[in-house]
């Protein structure tokens, strides 16, 4: 697959899923625009894509939470780049709670995973239209049943939230020429976990648990993802659109 001048947008690329996409583009030549709110993890990102192909990568420091910085990353990159051709809707952040717990988390939850995609989707979508260019958004297997051991109910509420956008979106946007496809991975080995607020040793305990359930007996790497996205954004996929893909070592399954 060959993205040579495509300018593909990132969200949530300063580690994980975000981070192995982002240099998977650039080692396909493309212009790579990273977003995430830990500059030090997106400098990182940034000298990989760069040693990937020489290209260097425009980074845009945001918390997606805010409308402004949301828009931003839209004005910076047709400010450096001058048009957008892939959305990769990656950022999320996992809420463990109740629905005894009150609703603020369920609010977080909505504004960081769901309401961030919903507005730079529509903030770029005149730009994609001029490249028909396509969006991917990263959901979770979470989207489709609660996760059994663990409280993630906003989390799963938000998700499943995304599966229902990408398809809405896909349908609207179709006439236009842009493709709006999901991957929705289960266990992957990130640091979003512990961002949910386990400890070091008990993200381990979890991933070490979720490979003896899985019937493939492992967990996604980050990379397995980024080529999924990758593939799904790609020219290979171009009749492809308003597709919720599973890449989950059978979880679902279980």
């Amino acid at each position: 697959m060959d993205f040579t001048d495509k300018v593909v947008i990132v969200t949530g690329a300063s580690s994980g899923i975000g981070a192995a996409t982002a240099v998977l583009y650039a080692k396909q030549s493309a212009k790579v625009v990273i977003v995430g709110r830990n500059e030090t993890g997106l400098n990182k990102v940034a000298q990989q894509c760069e040693a990937a192909k020489g290209l260097k990568p425009l980074i845009v420091k945001a918390d997606l939470t805010s409308d402004e910085d949301v828009k931003k990353i839209a004005t910076r990159t047709i400010e450096i780049f001058g048009k957008i051709d892939v959305l990769v809707n990656n950022a999320g952040v996992g809420f463990r709670g109740s629905v005894r717990d009150g609703v603020e988390l369920f609010d977080q939850a909505m504004a960081s995973n769901l309401r961030p995609a919903y507005l730079l989707t529509g903030l770029i979508t005149q730009h994609l239209m001029k490249t028909k260019g396509n969006i991917v958004n990263v959901s979770s297997v979470a989207a489709f049943r609660p996760i059994k051991d663990l409280d993630f109910t906003p989390y799963c509420i938000s998700k499943a939230g995304l599966d229902m956008f990408t398809k809405c979106v896909a349908l609207e946007l179709a006439r236009d020429g842009i493709r709006v496809n999901s991957v929705n991975p289960g266990g992957t080995k990130t640091p979003f976990v512990e961002a949910a607020g386990f400890t070091k040793q008990q993200a381990e305990e979890v991933f070490e648990n979720r490979k003896t359930i899985y019937p493939l007996g492992k967990v996604c790497t980050t990379e397995e993802v980024a080529e999924l996205i990758l593939y799904l954004s790609s020219e290979k996929a171009r009749s492809i659109t308003g597709g919720i893909f599973v890449i989950d070592n059978g979880e679902i399954l279980t």
